[in-house]
């Protein structure tokens, strides 16, 4: 973060006072804990799980706020359609492409073939309840859970899709009301700068949540846990960083700007992420940072909270890589009829993960159901290791959104050029300090 002195010249953080160092080590000192102390690392479960509670306290209102000030604010309506058609667009490209990527390199490198289990001695009872759930996802189901049973059930129950279904119309409603509405958008867009505020205090625990959850991921699973499927873990970490850096880093260079200077930009909330295993944990951060970044708040307002349902890669990729792996595990020959069905079925299985616990498992399992060939209990021999995936799927994920982000503002000719490389130049520009100090560097 950047502060003025006395002589008005720029000043930077010392080291130790910058957000991102702070949950750095926060993540190690977690680390250790749970490696040597187990026991204890599990009794800090509560640390982590009272800040992810914190935050998503605020994230229903975030949402609310953002959409209903952004599409309000756009006027045109009809560009807020084109705009909501040119993200889903993306949305569906990239995520499809997600899953062929994780479908051929489980393909290619086979990280299951050679394991041969007995498809009898797998603990179906391990993975029932999310069997169980992975049955409610049905696409009706889906949809009319969309509803929400009340306006404000809605924010009660953190639903993103709910909260969006009454946002959207609701800004939509604003807007027609012309002159007449402006007295209540400028009152939305001072409670938004409030909320954005109380993020901001909020961030500042974020060490200790991340110190606490990565404790009890540690103490209860153990280092040793990922060495039984090293294979899996690491083929899933490096097919994720490929994604990233070959696929979004194509699509970002097409865009105007480099994938590893977004990545440092978001450094923050990926370390935050990291700890958390929570790619909402950072949501509202997101979309103040991507405005910040020459995003307009219309832009981000539609594209980060549906692509937050309906835009992830790190979980696609997840689910096709994990389910050959299990047919590769138990020696089952999936032909490429079969792999195709896996594909169809996951795209649309995953979009019903959003606010979903264990969302990745669940959407697996359902994704599972469909093809009769793989038991769904052959789910329980990553079960141990599923954790520690969860963090690659949710840092894959929140990359994906970002980078969607800026594209759909390109492609709509509102990207602000200037506020994207001063906000991605290293140092920053003074000028361009943001409303959020904790999170400048």
């Amino acid at each position: 973060m950047i502060v003025a002195t006395t002589t008005g010249a720029p000043r930077r953080t010392p080291l130790w006072g910058q957000l991102y160092v702070q949950v750095l080590v926060a993540i190690v000192a977690g680390a250790v804990i749970g490696h040597f102390w187990p026991s204890t690392g599990e009794a800090l479960k509560p640390l982590g799980d009272a800040f992810i509670k914190l935050v998503k306290m605020l994230i229903a209102p975030v949402i609310f706020l953002t959409v209903t000030t952004g599409i309000a604010g756009m006027r045109d309506l009809a560009k807020v359609g084109g705009v909501a058609a040119k993200a889903f667009g993306y949305f569906i490209v990239v995520s499809s492409f997600a899953l062929i990527v994780g479908l051929i390199v489980a393909n290619v490198l086979q990280p299951g073939a050679g394991m041969n289990v007995d498809p009898a001695t797998l603990d179906g009872e391990a993975v029932k309840g999310y069997a169980a759930k992975s049955h409610e996802m049905t696409v009706t189901g889906f949809l009319m859970d969309i509803i929400p049973a009340s306006v404000a059930g809605a924010f009660v129950d953190g639903n993103i899709l709910q909260v969006l279904f009454f946002s959207i119309p609701f800004g939509l409603a604003l807007a027609m009301l012309g002159e007449r509405g402006e007295p209540v958008l400028n009152l939305l867009t001072d409670v938004a700068e409030a909320f954005f505020k109380l993020v901001a205090i909020f961030m500042r625990a974020a060490p200790i949540g991340a110190f606490g959850a990565f404790a009890f991921t540690i103490g209860k699973y153990g280092i040793d846990s990922v060495a039984n499927l090293a294979a899996l873990v690491a083929t899933f970490y490096g097919t994720s960083l490929i994604f990233v850096l070959g696929v979004l880093g194509v699509i970002a260079a097409l865009t105007g700007f480099s994938i590893l200077k977004l990545i440092r930009y978001l450094k923050e909330e990926l370390l935050l992420v990291l700890g958390t295993s929570s790619s909402e944990a950072a949501l509202p951060s997101l979309l103040e940072k991507m405005e910040r970044a020459g995003a307009p708040k219309s832009i981000v307002g539609l594209v980060v909270p549906t692509g937050y349902s309906f835009n992830l890669d790190g979980t696609n990729i997840y689910m096709t890589l994990a389910a050959l792996f299990i047919a590769q595990a138990l020696g089952i020959h999936l032909p490429l009829g079969e792999q195709l069905l896996l594909l169809v079925v996951a795209m649309l299985s995953s979009k019903g993960a959003a606010g979903v616990t264990g969302a990745g498992f669940i959407t697996l399992a359902a994704t599972l159901s469909v093809v009769p060939s793989v038991p769904v209990a052959g789910m329980a021999l990553i079960l141990g290791v599923d954790r520690f995936m969860s963090e690659c799927r949710a840092l894959t994920n929140f990359v994906g959104n970002a980078v969607a982000t800026l594209v759909v503002a390109r492609w709509e000719g509102v990207l602000d050029r200037e506020k994207l490389a001063a906000a991605l130049s290293s140092p920053p520009t003074p000028v361009a300090a943001p409303p959020i100090e904790a999170d400048e560097d």
